[in-house]
């Protein structure tokens, strides 16, 4: 029968951030990298139609609801 050591350093230890981190290298990614990259403008046409059909989803569950009622 073997003895595990607790001096064995191989096991990834949690970091600043309190996260575990492996060792290994990640090519070029970083989750908490700030991106200088600017979101684009604001797609109005697109937001006009969600807008319109969360209104006409509304208007049929009104007159689903005043249906039902009488």
């Amino acid at each position: 029968m073997s003895e595990i050591s607790h001096d064995d350093h191989s096991a990834p230890e949690p970091g600043e951030d309190g996260h575990v981190h492996g060792h290994e290298e990640h090519a070029g990614h970083d989750e908490h990298a700030e991106h200088g990259e600017a979101l684009g403008p604001i797609d109005w046409p697109a937001w006009g139609a969600g807008i319109l059909g969360i209104g006409a989803g509304l208007v049929v569950a009104f007159c689903l609801y005043v249906s039902t009622a009488l």
